[in-house]
């Protein structure tokens, strides 16, 4: 062992940015162990081992106990030998450190030195990586693509690191070559003693929400707030935003000027589709809002305690609504952190009807002023003209309607289409046997939302729904060039 051990020691302290006492500690444990185990027939377990800082070089020493009479050769050393070693003032009970020759470790034994180094220096640049990035999950961090090992993606980030990029955390269709520049945002650190500890995401919301924050200086300054974010990598993602300020348009904010903004991110996420949501308080407008692009016509609760509601959206819709393989409605529960089912107004139309034909068969009145559309101003200018219920109502001709009620003619339609449907149902209930069986049948394939109706229609609609969403996204952007 020489001098270039410290050479060896000030670049590998350099280099990896580690504390050269603990480099030296390391050392001299390796050497230690190796050392008992080379010199154990000379000096049992007495082995003392010691960093010469100015030579830059490791001692051996075998710990002895100056004794009288000695009875154990590998740890005691008779007072004679100790004078004659270390002079005069050598007293029984001092301990004398006898030199070793470095030259004697063999092979093995310095091969186990080095292994013994080697494993401490891993360990010690394991716990200094941990310690460096477990504070920085959720942060965005460039790299480039170094190799793939089995599915995962290596990541060069510098400085003789690595990271990785399970196949999980990676984006869907995302295609990557050797040497190209990436961004990836960091979800875990390890301790583990094998493969890279960083892990990172290509597939994480946080990355979203990072690429936000770099893009839109009004949410790095806090003026906008992004409240949640969730994706389905590679396919679509739904950011919902708010503002500190009331003179500020979150959404407007994050499309930037003719879209700017939103699509460098979607240039970065590979061509994403992004819906920018502002967020409520309100889940039902917060609800309503996550739909989007579709339009939606009402938000009812169902329940409270389970979160539950549903969302009543026109039939030209309801394709948009639920989205393509009922991805939109999908994200838009997970946004909100509500269970959500889409309806509808056709399909509640039939239901309100049907429990109000059952109401009629069972003998109760059904007031004209529960049909859509039908005030109770209304309802006494029918009555006046011998049209006092559901069924007389129904039994009217159009052109009486408008011309009583002076409405128009799809108004009138609309009226007398509801009672024909509440007329009917009465009349199911009524008669019973298969044609009430027939009813409540069609009646419950209808309300299951996401069932195979609606999914053919989902399928038959999916080009539409995208084109009709970019429109929506683009209509946005022009919208706030224009303020």
């Amino acid at each position: 062992m020489t001098s270039s051990i410290g050479q060896s020691i000030e670049i590998l302290c350099n280099e990896q940015g580690l504390d050269r006492d603990m480099i030296i500690e390391a050392m001299k444990d390796a050497v230690r162990a190796a050392a008992r185990k080379q010199f154990k027939d000379k000096t049992g377990d007495s082995v003392v081992v010691e960093w010469n800082n100015e030579e830059g070089a490791i001692e051996i020493s075998a710990q002895k106990t100056v004794v009288e009479v000695v009875e154990d050769p590998l740890a005691e050393l008779s007072l004679e030998e100790a004078v004659e070693l270390a002079g005069d003032e050598i007293e029984i009970g001092d301990m004398l450190l006898l030199p070793l020759p470095t030259e004697e470790l063999g092979r093995i034994a310095a091969q186990t030195a080095k292994q013994i180094l080697v494993q401490k220096v891993r360990e010690a640049i394991r716990e200094k990586v941990y310690d460096e990035y477990i504070d920085r999950k959720g942060e965005l961090i460039n790299g480039s693509v170094k190799r793939f090992e089995r599915g995962d993606m290596i990541v060069d980030l510098g400085n003789n690191l690595e990271a990785i990029v399970p196949r999980r955390e990676q984006s869907r269709g995302e295609m990557w070559n050797q040497g190209e520049r990436i961004r990836v945002v960091i979800v875990d650190v390890s301790k583990e003693q094998k493969g890279q500890q960083i892990i990172c995401s290509r597939a994480s919301s946080e990355l979203l929400k990072r690429l936000f924050e770099m893009e839109v200086p009004e949410i790095y300054d806090e003026t906008v707030v992004i409240k949640s974010a969730v994706r389905e990598p590679g396919d679509r993602a739904k950011i919902a935003v708010t503002s500190n300020e009331k003179d500020v348009d979150p959404v407007g904010a994050c499309v930037g000027m003719k879209g700017s903004r939103v699509q460098a991110i979607i240039k970065e996420l590979r061509g994403e589709k992004i819906d920018i949501i502002e967020w409520s308080d309100e889940p039902s407008v917060f609800a309503a809002n996550a739909l989007s692009p579709a339009k939606v016509s009402q938000v009812r609760i169902t329940n409270i305690e389970s979160r539950l509601m549903e969302v009543i959206v026109g039939e030209d819709q309801l394709s948009l609504a639920i989205g393509k393989k009922g991805q939109n409605v999908r994200l838009a529960t997970r946004l909100v952190g509500w269970e959500i089912k889409i309806v509808s107004e056709e399909l509640l139309k039939k239901e309100i009807a049907q429990k109000m034909g059952k109401m009629m068969a069972s003998g109760q009145a059904v007031p004209i002023t529960a049909l859509e559309g039908v005030t109770t101003s209304q309802a006494e200018t029918l009555a006046s003209k011998g049209i006092a219920d559901v069924e007389a109502l129904a039994a009217a001709s159009v052109d009486d309607l408008v011309d009583y009620l002076d409405i128009s003619l799809d108004a009138a339609e609309a009226i007398k289409a509801a009672a024909n449907s509440i007329v009917s149902a009465k009349n199911a209930a009524i008669g019973g046997g298969e044609e009430g069986e027939a009813a409540e049948e069609t009646a419950e394939t209808e309300a299951v939302a996401g069932g195979d109706e609606q999914a053919e229609v989902e399928e038959a609609a999916a080009d539409e729904t995208d084109t009709e969403a970019v429109a929506e996204e683009t209509e946005t952007a022009s919208d706030e060039t224009e303020k």
